[in-house]
């Protein structure tokens, strides 16, 4: 019967990374909070057990509290803001597939067009949307 409990509480906790980890994807901190307090609750409830003589159930908490805390703990490293580099007006006009007469507007709409499908929070890459940024500004001044 005890190997059932340990079957749905892993079930549970599984879920709940899972959707823990998706709402990571979506740009949210909130996937830390949660991870944090399943880990709280999964080292306590590995605890009680191991006082009450489960140690199979006290060691499946303990395992699935130190891999919640860990995960959580893998994001909290701050992101270095990606440097600018400096590039020449032609690498800049380039990178924003700009010809060289081109105006401000032009310049910009294409900087748009081009962020939309690089920027990070759609999935992009920080280093593409930093050489946009780094042409647009080589371009606007």
């Amino acid at each position: 019967m005890i190997i059932v409990w340990i079957l749905l509480g892993a079930a549970l906790f599984w879920v709940i990374a899972r959707t823990l980890r998706k709402a990571q994807t979506r740009g949210g901190d909130g996937w830390r909070v949660g991870a944090g307090v399943l880990a709280a609750v999964s080292v306590i409830g590995a605890v009680t057990a191991a006082s009450r003589g489960g140690w199979l159930l006290a060691v499946c908490l303990a395992v699935i509290g130190v891999s919640l805390a860990l995960s959580a703990r893998r994001g909290m490293g701050a992101a270095t803001p990606a440097q600018p580099e400096v590039m020449t007006e032609r690498e800049a006009r380039s990178t924003l597939g700009v010809p060289d007469d081109a105006g401000p507007d032009e310049i910009e709409t294409a900087y748009r067009r081009l962020m939309r499908r690089v920027h990070p929070d759609q999935g992009g890459a920080e280093g593409l949307a930093a050489r946009l940024n780094a042409a647009r500004q080589r371009l606007k001044g």
